[in-house]
């Protein structure tokens, strides 16, 4: 009798039933989806309660400043069983709308023009009230020379990099007694509080100016680096500054070297390296 071959064990790997790949494991855990969740509807929910707990409380605050001044029988809730929230917000729109349009008259220009004459005859309230004035006249003037401008400086050490407001070169009297070059007003925010931080003049040879917009660079300064311009591209972006403060960094090193002093960089180096980064 002859012997029937036996089949010799295959070394292939067994095929699947499926091409596709298998996927690993089951899906996150009840715990894992429940936070995910919770976090989810806290970054939606977040915003609009605190935009809408600072708009109640503002609106509230106004009208508890104009309410008084109204008399009784003006007030909507004297004739309504509730209160109307906002109404005395309304009333001050109103009443300032007016008071501007009397003030660009000729009477109203007038009697400004003899309350600020008694103003300037009492010694505190004159210098207070002057300098509210500008301040006003500053930030909610068109032509007025608040910041327009934001810029980088070298801050607070070398080779680290600050984001400043740009606003006017110095007087008269400030330029007379700083270095024979032109210099510019900086303001240097602080996080996440851009309302406090540090004023100073600086070379514009010092400085980079950016292609950013105040907001875009106050929402940078605020959440500490983590809201970048430009949605997606900031950190690009960033980098490209970096470079340019680099580039410049070096171009003064390179002026300090060849001629023994540290000449600043010239203000051709920091806007191509402004156009390189932009």
């Amino acid at each position: 009798m002859t012997e029937t071959p036996k089949p010799k064990p295959s070394t292939a790997e067994p095929k699947t039933t499926s091409d596709k790949p298998v996927l690993p494991g089951p899906g996150l855990g009840a715990g894992a989806r429940l936070r995910n969740y919770f976090l989810t509807g806290l970054v939606v929910a977040g915003p609009l309660a605190i935009t809408a707990w600072l708009t109640w409380s503002f609106v509230t605050w106004v009208d508890a400043l104009v309410r008084p001044l109204v008399p009784v029988q003006y007030r909507p809730e004297t004739y309504l069983p509730w209160v109307i929230p906002g109404s005395g917000l309304i009333i001050a729109f109103v009443a300032l709308t007016m008071l501007g349009f009397l003030t660009a008259n000729l009477v109203g220009r007038t009697l400004v023009e003899f309350g600020e004459r008694l103003l300037d005859r009492m010694p505190l309230v004159r210098s207070l009230y002057k300098g509210l004035k500008q301040v006003f006249e500053t930030l909610f003037s068109e032509t007025g020379s608040s910041f327009r401008k934001v810029g980088l400086v070298e801050f607070p050490s070398p080779g680290m990099w600050s984001l400043v407001f740009l606003s006017v070169s110095p007087g008269q009297q400030v330029s007379d007694r700083l270095p024979p070059e032109e210099h510019v007003s900086a303001f240097m925010p602080c996080t996440p509080n851009p309302t406090t931080g540090f004023f100073f003049y600086v070379p514009r040879s010092k400085l980079i100016e950016l292609d950013m917009t105040v907001e875009a660079a106050a929402k940078l300064v605020m959440s500490a680096g983590m809201i970048q311009p430009n949605g997606n591209d900031g950190q690009k972006k960033l980098a490209a500054l970096a470079a340019a403060a680099q580039t410049v960094q070096a171009a003064q090193a390179a002026q300090a070297g060849g001629s023994g002093t540290a000449d600043p960089a010239p203000a051709g180096t920091a806007e191509k390296a402004t156009a390189t980064a932009g």
